[in-house]
């Protein structure tokens, strides 16, 4: 653990993928521009999807979502998650999920800082 007293977390989101550009846009806004992005397949609440392909039925349960992780210290992670959920709403099932997760240290390689700094 770090001396300073600030918390380190780490705010992982995942969200429709054509809700990127907003999320992007509202982290932005709040000064929270570091992120990292994967795209990932999962199931939720989402209903699964039947279709039918050269005559034979089939079901995708696993639904295509973007996994948006940053980390942060000297911006509340409260407010990473109200901009990631303002982002990312759409009202519908499958909107997403965001949680928040402790952070014990952090290291910037390039510079050799560590804990909120390297943030």
């Amino acid at each position: 653990m770090t001396d300073d007293d600030t918390e380190i977390k780490m705010v992982v989101a995942m969200v429709r993928p054509d809700k990127l550009g907003d999320v992007k846009q509202a982290l932005a806004e709040i000064g929270a521009p570091s992120l990292t992005v994967t795209n990932v397949s999962g199931r939720g609440s989402q209903p699964a999807k039947k279709g039918q392909w050269r005559g034979e039925e089939y079901v995708v349960d696993l639904h295509q979502k973007v996994k948006i992780e940053t980390v942060v210290a000297d911006i509340p992670a409260e407010d990473v998650v109200e901009a990631i959920a303002e982002g990312a709403h759409t009202g519908e099932k499958g909107d997403g999920k965001i949680f928040v997760l402790p952070v014990d240290d952090a290291y910037q390689v390039r510079t050799g800082k560590q804990g909120p700094e390297a943030v």
